[in-house]
């Protein structure tokens, strides 16, 4: 029995450490583009989502169900199986924050369960029918849904403010873009720390701590919720740089309608119970926004290896999480053998991620390279109006030719301007 405690103990704080990388993971889909149009200073911006984050916690307990209730079958798991599971999220998190990308979460999660349950119990223990319309059709229609909500309303902002001036149009969307990225952090809260907490709760359940069909005790919402917010407050600085700045180029009038677009689709979600990727739904509305901007492009290269990462996050962390259970199912040395590699590997990933730092000071500088299509597109797209207004400007007003001297020591000046023609 001592040593069941202890092994629930385990798991607890690993999924509340599983919670911390969720946190500073996914700031970026509340703030950057916050952030990347200057409408937040970056540690205000962090220190406003992880807050929210924190309320949002408290808000609903449908999501949990989903996980704790549905997605796997709870005769068939072990405290051991989930603790697998974990040690996939965590680490498809760590690579995926060290290279910068903007992946899900919630599928890594689910990945990493999905595969330790399968080894441990086989694949009748999983609950396909809640796994496709619950995770998998939400995770196809969240990008398209939220990219097409937030192209029509990035347009409708523009037709909106196109006779106000342009700094009043600014400050005004710069205001509502800071209400919008509230929400979206809000939204976090109701989606994914729930996603602990249903993995807490299947942990207790399993281990018999309380009844089956159990709603998350008031502990584990705090606890759930604490740890979000604090990894939230950390700063995942390098998927802020990609979501702010890789993937398209934000005025104030995008980021307002894709915050607000990803916000009303994230809170959709949680209220019907879908585990749906936040993620998704704010690279989709990211991405719409950027489209829906006359001249606005899409960086195709980096949304190319975002989608690539979606598509390999749910069979990369099951497989890291089938390993996991296979070695645990060895006895306690197994255990501690996983707890030990996942500690170090943990520890080489953040080794690696300091030759290059990124930080609140250098979030918004980009090296991206445009691409082929995307220089394509600038090419023949006409610029908005602010920018050809500006470019027609200088275009008017020639520089002077300069004349140069004979005498070295005597500095070149302007020509004298031709005199009017009489």
């Amino acid at each position: 029995m001592e040593n069941f405690s202890l092994i629930l103990a385990i798991v607890v704080i690993t999924a509340l450490a599983f919670d911390f990388t969720n946190g500073f993971h996914d700031t970026a889909n509340a703030m950057a583009t916050t952030i990347s149009t200057g409408a937040l200073k970056p540690k205000v911006a962090v220190a406003m989502s992880a807050t929210l984050n924190l309320v949002g916690a408290f808000l609903s307990v449908e999501v949990a169900n989903t996980i704790s209730k549905g997605l796997v079958d709870e005769s068939g798991i072990r405290p051991e199986v989930i603790f697998a599971a974990l040690v996939g999220a965590i680490l498809w998190n760590l690579v995926t924050w060290l290279v910068g990308l903007p992946s899900s979460s919630s599928h890594a999660l689910m990945g990493g369960l999905i595969g330790a349950t399968i080894a441990s119990a086989g694949t009748g223990a999983v609950h396909g029918d809640v796994l496709v319309t619950k995770v998998l059709l939400p995770a196809l229609a969240a990008p398209v849904v939220a990219g097409v909500a937030a192209l029509l309303a990035t347009r409708f902002s523009y037709a909106l403010g196109k006779n106000a001036g342009g700094k009043a149009a600014d400050k005004g969307f710069r205001v509502g873009q800071i209400a919008s990225a509230g929400l979206v952090s809000l939204a976090h809260g109701t989606n994914d720390a729930q996603k602990t907490m249903g993995i807490i709760t299947l942990a207790l359940i399993a281990g018999g701590s309380i009844a089956p069909d159990s709603d998350p005790p008031t502990w584990v919402i705090l606890s759930a919720g604490l740890a979000i917010a604090m990894g939230t407050y950390i700063g995942g600085w390098r998927i802020i740089r990609t979501m702010g700045k890789g993937l398209t180029d934000l005025q104030p009038q995008q980021g307002f309608a894709a915050q607000t677009s990803a916000a009303a689709v994230i809170l959709a979600s949680s209220h019907i119970g879908f585990s749906l990727s936040t993620t998704h739904a704010v690279s989709g509305s990211v991405m719409g926004a950027g489209l829906g901007r006359k001249g606005g492009v899409v960086r195709w290269s980096t949304a190319t290896r975002m989608f690539v990462a979606w598509g390999l996050t749910l069979p990369a962390a099951a497989l890291v999480g089938a390993l996991a259970e296979s070695v645990t199912d060895l006895g306690d040395w197994g255990t501690a053998l996983v707890a030990v590699f996942l500690v170090a590997s943990s520890a080489g990933i953040w080794v690696l991620s300091r030759r290059q730092v990124v930080d609140a000071s250098n979030v918004n500088e980009i090296d991206e390279p445009a691409g082929v299509v995307t220089t394509a597109i600038a090419a023949v797209a006409p610029p908005p109006p602010s920018v050809a207004l500006s470019e027609g400007l200088t275009a008017t007003i020639p520089s002077p030719p300069v004349v140069v001297t004979s005498d070295p020591t005597t500095p070149a000046s302007p020509a004298a301007p031709p005199a009017a023609a009489v």
